[in-house]
């Protein structure tokens, strides 16, 4: 029994000697320029910018294949701070006026239970079972418009968040504005 467990101990200790040789030759170093260049922009994930998310559209902006003012959810203050950050020069903003806060809401009544919003949701803000009503998550709602057009029966409308004391929060969160800096 004792040699069992010696012989375990031994295994578990030259395995994990290998995984820690193997993190540290095979290791891949981040741009740090992505890194601020993500923390810039406002993790909405929406996809309007044309990428997947913030993080593959700070990659393709360090190596020069996008332009900065290509994320509406980040607007011209956005486009700006990354103009700053970059060192250029910033580009024409065209559609870029900055849209006011918005959440997805649902028509009860005439949603179908497709799925179809679900699954185009970014930031899962969506809720519901096939063949069942469906319901926006308003604090996880980003307001990217994602879920409107695969609707097939239109039961999503955007609805404008007016802001007030209750509704009003930083543009970007702090511990962002810090990475930043």
């Amino acid at each position: 029994m004792l040699s069992a467990i010696l012989v375990m101990a031994a295994i578990g200790l030259v395995l994990g000697g290998i995984l820690g040789w193997a993190s540290v030759s095979y290791r891949v170093e981040e741009d740090p320029l992505v890194e601020k260049i993500d923390a810039v922009l406002p993790q909405t994930q929406c996809g309007q910018c044309g990428y997947p998310g913030c993080k593959p559209y700070a990659e393709a902006i360090a190596k020069g294949e996008a332009e900065i003012n290509k994320c509406p959810p980040g607007g011209l203050e956005g486009i700006k701070r990354m103009a700053e950050l970059l060192g250029v020069e910033p580009p024409a903003a065209e559609g870029m006026e900055p849209k006011p806060k918005s959440i997805a809401v649902i028509d009860e009544n005439t949603c179908i239970g497709c799925t179809l919003c679900i699954q185009s949701c970014p930031v899962d803000a969506i809720i519901g079972a096939a063949k069942q009503m469906h319901t926006i998550i308003a604090d996880q709602c980003t307001g990217c418009e994602l879920c409107l057009p695969p609707c097939p029966v239109d039961c999503i409308a955007m609805v404008v968040v007016k802001e007030d004391v209750t509704t009003w929060k930083w543009r970007y969160p702090v511990h962002m504005m810090k990475r930043a800096a």
